[in-house]
């Protein structure tokens, strides 16, 4: 499915404070491509995400904190049952992140101040990828889950069930850092103007990928796409196809939805997602700052 950007859509600037260290970077590469008017209207839609990057011996040596981990087996309260979707068999487990060591007072999102989150994904294991979980198809949302362990709660190790090999454990360190919306997004089409000049749009593009590297783990910002914007995907399957793309029933239910992890495809983790693809949890701020993690919505995409 692809998505064509309308040419006007207009979406509410979210961060229209001069460049500060978090979105510096991304703002002077907006700067070297487009023009001075082009420039500021795509650096005001950047946000803030927190970073999630391997640790390294070196780093990790040098009192880097570490706020969660891809991969290994995970910690959880004493008599939890593993997450298993009813049919198919148990989801693995992706990844955990420690809420009070994130910068959570940097981002624009309300996130747990402590507790823990821990991500499982039904990763085509046990039957050669043949169920898939996919964001239009109500019957295979619990083939992705999202567990929170609040601060204090015992826990103990979960063992790997029978049939799944456990991710390669690679812990993780977090830095602020800044997100934009995607080449394909309405909010950068608008900012880009009715007419970019193509060769300039895709420099610009791959300037923002270079400068970004990658993985794009992340916790909070703007989700990075790889095919249709994430957002308007989750609001398409949750409208259940009701609202033709381009329509503005579509980006009202798409703007009330935002990011709560990225987790992508990565070769430390021994972790792949289809064709280098990555998976996305998202939620409304209202069931975030209720600590409804049960109503997150799970999508994925791959190139």
């Amino acid at each position: 499915m692809t998505f064509a950007q309308p040419a006007t859509t207009k979406q509410p600037v979210i961060n229209s404070q001069p460049a500060t260290a978090w979105d510096a970077e991304l703002t002077a590469v907006a700067r070297r491509h487009l023009s001075a008017e082009s420039a500021e209207r795509w650096a005001a839609l950047l946000r803030p995400c927190a970073r999630l990057s391997a640790l390294t011996a070196g780093t990790a040596g040098a009192g880097a904190v570490v706020v969660g981990r891809l991969g290994g087996e995970p910690e959880l309260p004493p008599g939890a049952e593993w997450p298993v979707w009813e049919g198919n068999g148990p989801l693995s487990f992706v990844a955990s992140v420690d809420c009070a060591a994130l910068p959570t007072g940097e981002l624009d999102i309300p996130m747990p101040s402590d507790g823990t989150l821990l991500f499982f994904y039904f990763d085509g294991q046990l039957d050669d990828g043949e169920a898939l979980v996919l964001v239009g198809d109500h019957d295979s949302r619990p083939g992705a889950r999202v567990r929170y362990v609040p601060a204090g709660a015992e826990t103990v190790v979960h063992p790997t069930p029978d049939g799944l090999t456990a991710y390669p454990e690679v812990r993780l360190g977090a830095e602020l850092a800044a997100s934009d919306p995607g080449p394909w997004h309405p909010a950068t089409a608008d900012a880009l103007g009715p007419d970019p000049d193509e060769d300039v749009q895709e420099r610009f593009s791959d300037a923002v990928e270079l400068a970004w590297g990658g993985p794009y783990h992340r916790i909070g910002g703007h989700p990075a796409p790889i095919q249709n914007p994430v957002e308007y995907e989750v609001a398409h399957a949750v409208l259940d196809g009701r609202a033709p793309w381009h329509t503005p029933e579509l980006r009202a239910e798409a703007e009330r939805w935002i990011l709560l992890a990225q987790i992508d495809s990565d070769p430390d983790a021994d972790m792949m997602w289809g064709d280098a693809g990555a998976l996305y949890w998202l939620i409304r701020p209202e069931d975030l700052a209720a600590k409804r993690f049960d109503r997150a919505v799970f999508t994925w995409q791959c190139g």
